[in-house]
């Protein structure tokens, strides 16, 4: 018989969902409470669209090398997709098709009128010269140009990309279209059209962290405090914060300094909040 029900895709395996696994998991969690809402808890659990492409690319050497990429659209329901694009060797179509579905939570939440996207590409950008990079990124922009647009999915920086990549796929996307489309990315450089946001997720980490202590009636502590992961666009930012409210790094050797000094090292860093 056929069930209509099922939600895991023909596509992934389902003893090894990973991502995609953990958001089912979340929504199962919350269907008893959503009351009337929860008959669109099946259209939560499916992607509505997925591309995968080939991003072949010239080396600097002369050879053709090929990388997979993503873009997944998980609802549009709101307005148009957003989430970032990110580069790293061990991305997957899982991993990608979860992180647009909790965007779509989390534009939700706030009350912003977008839907939720994600993009990537399964490459370590350490192993590519600044040329290789930015011929990728054209050439990923080129791929799934039939998806992007300032009224369809707009990318913005994630893991391992920046404002210089989003420049790139701005000017691709301008280029393939024949007009300027400043509004088809976002986390572009300022003097592209750039709303200027700062330091603004890794500030919020800093905000919320303190928030979450004082909800938890502990006072946060400069002397106390809780590893940050990773220094790049988000912990990097967050990991300063803390410093310069006074944070003591993970060996007790007095204030922090500079954590995006050491992005590459991966160390960790004791930032202020509370345990």
């Amino acid at each position: 018989m056929l069930d209509r029900t099922s939600s895991i895709p023909s596509y992934l395996d389902a003893n090894h969902l990973g991502p995609w696994g953990i958001f089912l998991q979340q929504v199962d969690r919350v269907t008893p409470y959503l009351g009337s809402l929860s008959r669109w808890v099946e259209t939560l659990k499916r992607p509505k669209r997925i591309l995968i492409v080939d991003v072949p690319i010239a080396l600097d050497d002369g050879s053709v090398t090929h990388f997979e990429g993503y873009r997944v659209q998980h609802n549009l329901s709101r307005g148009p997709g957003k989430g970032g694009v990110r580069f790293h060797q061990d991305v997957t179509l899982s991993e990608v098709m979860a992180l647009a579905a909790w965007m779509s939570i989390k534009n939700a939440a706030v009350n912003v009128p977008y839907g939720g996207a994600k993009g990537g590409i399964r490459v370590d950008p350490r192993d590519l010269t600044m040329g290789e990079l930015e011929r990728m990124t054209r050439r990923y922009t080129s791929e799934i140009n039939l998806l992007i647009g300032p009224q369809t999915d707009i990318p913005a920086p994630d893991v391992n990309t920046n404002e210089q990549v989003m420049a790139w796929m701005m000017d691709t996307y301008s280029m393939n279209h024949g007009k300027t489309a400043t509004g088809v990315v976002t986390g572009k450089p300022i003097s592209l059209g750039a709303a200027w946001a700062g330091d603004a997720t890794g500030h919020g980490v800093f905000v919320m962290s303190g928030g979450g202590c004082a909800a938890a009636g502990h006072p946060r502590s400069p002397a106390r405090g809780s590893p940050v992961q990773g220094f790049g666009n988000v912990g990097g930012v967050a990991a300063r914060l803390f410093a310069d409210a006074g944070a003591q790094d993970h060996r007790g050797a007095g204030p922090y300094r500079d954590p995006l000094r050491r992005r590459r090292a991966g160390h960790a860093v004791a930032a202020g909040a509370c345990r």
